[in-house]
């Protein structure tokens, strides 16, 4: 027989190897390559686009000083009303804009102080109203000048009511 082998005397049939280390070379290959291709697919998808990628803007803050002083009726007696305002956008030509119409914004947040009551101002929710609607009165006026209402944020940085 070809394939036997004489062991003490007597043949006995020996079973030839087919390559089994290299069969199981070729299985960790194709796993590497699988997890390999899997975790490319994962980092390409991972990628941010280039819009994201793009720097946004710094963020620009304009103080509107000096602060704004009103009073407002309350029942029987005249109440006093000290707000600190800034703005914040990330577009120069929203600070530009805002830096021309200074008196005009100044008026419209002065009307709009001034029309409070002690009472809507007394808790959170009320500043937080007061808040919204001071910038949207402003995003309107730069809207008027530049086209776009480019302001981003209106900060309290001072609420003092007597």
């Amino acid at each position: 027989m070809a394939n036997a082998e004489t062991v003490d005397g007597n043949e006995a049939a020996v079973p030839k190897k087919k390559g089994g280390a290299k069969m199981y070379a070729g299985i960790m290959v194709l796993a590497l390559l699988g997890v390999g291709g899997y975790l490319y697919s994962r980092a390409q998808h991972a990628q941010p686009t280039a819009a994201a990628v793009a720097p946004k803007a710094p963020e620009l803050f304009l103080p509107l000083d000096p602060a704004f002083v009103v009073n407002f009726q309350d029942q029987d007696a005249t109440r006093y009303l000290q707000v600190g305002v800034t703005v914040m956008t990330h577009d120069p030509a929203a600070v530009q804009a805002m830096k021309e119409s200074d008196p005009v914004i100044r008026n419209a947040l002065v009307m709009l102080f001034s029309s409070q009551t002690y009472a809507g101002l007394s808790d959170i929710a009320g500043k937080k109203k007061l808040q919204a609607e001071a910038l949207d009165a402003v995003r309107k006026i730069v809207a008027d000048k530049t086209g776009k209402p480019d302001v981003d944020a209106l900060y309290f940085t001072s609420f003092v009511m007597q």
